[in-house]
């Protein structure tokens, strides 16, 4: 009863400037910025599939894939599966995304890229630095070797 009240008849309303929307009812999600709502999205996100080809890493709604192989076709293979079952999943469980947010980055010693992913059919954009839970990874960072 409690989770219950805590995520149904919530409305809002967008003010711009000094004008007011209507008031709308929200149909799904969790309260942004409260306590339950990374655990309640996470709860609901448990079964989101991986496969032993691929580390899933979410927290809340944020959602890296990483894959790793001494190719990078092969790396790029694995990703896209895993991305497309991803897709499956977020689709039959209604989740929006946003293929134009998302990023695809190849972390490597070497000069060469791998090649490009998909997410819905788009192009994920292809980074040398993504931010992930604060964090900024560069592709080119990859840690100074250690000297005796």
């Amino acid at each position: 009863m409690i989770l219950k009240s805590y995520l149904s008849q919530r409305k809002y309303q967008v003010k711009f400037e000094d004008e007011l929307s209507n008031i709308y009812n929200i149909k799904a999600s969790v309260p942004q910025g409260s306590v339950l709502g990374p655990i309640l999205y996470s709860i609901y996100t448990a079964d989101l599939r991986s496969t032993s080809e691929v580390e899933t890493a979410t927290y809340a709604d944020d959602t890296a894939c990483l894959a790793s192989d001494i190719c990078p076709d092969r790396a790029s293979q694995k990703l896209q599966i895993q991305l497309d079952k991803n897709d499956q999943w977020l689709t039959k469980w209604r989740i929006k995304y946003s293929a134009s947010k998302s990023k695809h980055i190849t972390f490597t010693l070497r000069k060469d890229n791998c090649p490009p992913v998909t997410m819905g059919g788009k192009k994920l954009p292809s980074e040398t630095t993504v931010k992930y839970l604060g964090l900024h990874l560069d592709r080119t960072d990859l840690g100074t070797p250690c000297q005796k």
